[in-house]
């Protein structure tokens, strides 16, 4: 056996007393700066400071020009148009370029007289230049570079992978191309490697066809930017276009999840806490169904803001009506995204109206007193959109779900259900590791794997039985008091809802003799979408001698 740290047994109550401090303290999540700071870390919210009157709200590839002329890497023209479908030249492909790489490192040198086409007065000749000498874009024989000529996009496609300096060995990549494109035999020769490699770092971005390169048409100013944007992500400067955005179904090689509205859900880390609710209210069933359906979807943040106690009530079976009639308040029959939205009332699937608001001048559409915050994520069944607020019918009073019930529904005796949902989220069984911090005594106190598991019985307690294994196996037993869940901070677009707990109980060693000792515990739940949940707690149990371990865990939900 082995431990990781040795601490002196009079420190463990400071121990339990911190780790007890911890779990009921709101844990905020950051992420540290980058140096390079030209693009956004996230992908761009309806709220974007620009706005380009010709970029639509479900334009296909609006995530990625809205981030990039947010951030100045690209622009529109003075009509406050962006004419995304029109032709970029190669001097202004390498305007983009020195725009989106401004510190990327020199390879080579351009030759005191420059290309014999680009006078020195010319207005993207410092970009040409620049775009040369880091390595992107290169000149056609005779010194010329003909900056008035349309680029296209196989030739865009292999200037951005000799600027990133990619190669096969970095990616794996093969010369077969007729996996991925129905038109590889029109890729010429000089780019076949290039566009593989491309492919390969998941750069390319087809639309409307994902698997119909083109490679010999102009490439547009949208693509401009998609190309651009994947290029960025690729050196890890802003995060991947997420999954459940439309715009990730065109971007080559790119893994694609379950495209349903409940699926979507699921996947999406800032509506945890909704897809528990369908699940309990057993709507998942209907919302996979073909539809189709518009979902306004509150966040995690939006339901962490309601009164304390209403989570909770909500998912009591007595009030299993209340649930369905108020998350049927934010289904409107059809798909109708962001665009086709007008002023006026909803009628949703609750029967009662929903009331929108449109502001175009700031591309903002308001439901009710919630703000749309993400729009049209489309779903195979219908099209979902992100709000801050949690919308309440206007013939529920949610001040009646407030105060928690002290027994059954005829308020005798509590209300136990083996397995139930806590208001800390579903119960689990899963696995673990144990990392020893204090004492010698049993398995607690040594690096070991163990079994997990969390077994709710009420709507606030539950037992969690597990097992240290090891040369001196400890079975723990503790009945723990489950909180609310907490809204955390973000890491990116990745919002946190984490769910602290605190109990105690029994510490059973089994070894030639069995020993009988307290066990203290106190951790948090994380749900990571409505399958798993990861957990870690600090245990402490009293025996022969005290043994301290920390249990980091992934359990899977039933």
């Amino acid at each position: 056996m082995f431990s990781l740290f040795r601490w002196p047994s009079a420190r463990v109550a400071l121990v339990v007393l911190g780790m007890t401090a911890a779990t009921i303290t709101p844990i905020v999540i950051s992420t540290p700066a980058s140096s390079q700071n030209t693009v956004p870390s996230t992908t761009p919210s309806p709220t974007s400071t620009v706005n380009l009157s010709d970029v639509s709200s479900d334009y296909w590839a609006r995530p990625f020009i809205q981030a990039l002329a947010d951030n100045n890497v690209i622009s529109g023209f003075p009509d406050g148009s962006f004419r995304p479908n029109q032709g970029v030249t190669r001097a202004e492909f390498a305007a983009l370029i020195q725009k989106a790489f401004p510190n990327q490192n020199r390879v080579r040198q351009l030759s005191a007289g420059g290309f014999s086409d680009v006078p020195a007065g010319y207005w993207a000749a410092s970009a040409i230049q620049n775009a040369y000498e880091i390595g992107f874009l290169a000149g056609y024989p005779g010194n010329v570079f003909r900056p008035s000529e349309q680029i296209p996009k196989v030739q865009a496609i292999v200037a951005v992978t000799n600027g990133l300096g990619l190669t096969a060995s970095s990616t794996g990549a093969s010369t077969d191309l007729n996996t991925y494109y129905t038109d590889a035999s029109a890729i010429p020769n000089y780019a076949v490697s290039s566009v593989t490699i491309a492919t390969k770092s998941n750069i390319v971005v087809n639309y409307p066809d994902v698997k119909q390169l083109n490679p010999q048409q102009a490439l547009t100013r949208a693509e401009a930017a998609a190309l651009l944007y994947q290029a960025l992500a690729r050196q890890g400067r802003v995060q991947p276009i997420a999954s459940n955005l439309p715009a990730s179904q065109y971007i080559v090689g790119a893994t694609q999840t379950g495209n349903d509205i409940v699926s979507l859900a699921a996947s999406s880390t800032s509506l945890t806490t909704l897809t528990s609710l369908l699940k309990t209210a057993g709507l998942t069933d209907i919302l996979q169904q073909p539809g189709p359906y518009t979902v306004f979807a509150p966040t995690d943040q939006a339901f962490a803001a309601l009164p304390a106690a209403t989570l909770q009530q909500l998912q009591q079976p007595e009030n299993r009506d209340t649930l369905i009639k108020i998350l049927s308040y934010h289904v409107v029959p059809g798909a109708v995204t962001s665009s086709q939205l007008s002023a006026g009332e909803l009628r949703t699937s609750e029967q009662s109206p929903i009331n929108i608001q449109i502001d175009r001048a700031n591309n903002q559409v308001s439901v009710n007193n919630a703000r749309v915050i993400q729009a049209d994520v489309q779903a195979s069944n219908g099209v979902i959109h992100a709000i801050n607020q949690v919308l309440v019918p206007p013939d529920v009073n949610i001040s009646q779900l407030n105060q928690p019930p002290t027994g059954t529904t005829d308020g005798t005796t509590p209300n136990v259900t083996a397995g139930r949902t806590t208001l800390g989220g579903p119960s689990y069984i899963g696995v673990a590791g144990n990392i020893g911090l204090s004492g010698s005594d049993t398995a607690l106190s040594d690096g070991n794997f163990a079994a997990i598991s969390k077994i709710g019985l009420t709507r606030n307690i539950s037992v969690r039985p597990s097992v240290i294994f090891g040369d001196d196996t400890l079975f723990m037993v503790p009945l723990t008091l489950d909180f609310s869940p907490r809204a955390a901070g973000a890491v990116g677009d990745r919002t946190f809802a984490i769910s602290p707990y605190i109990g105690a109980g029994v510490a059973i060693e089994v070894n030639l003799d069995t020993d009988f000792g307290l066990l203290l515990t106190g951790g948090v739940d994380v749900p990571v979408g409505s399958r798993f949940t990861v957990t870690g707690a600090v245990n402490a149990a009293f025996l022969d001698e005290t043994d301290v371990g920390l249990l980091l865990g992934l359990g899977y939900n039933f």
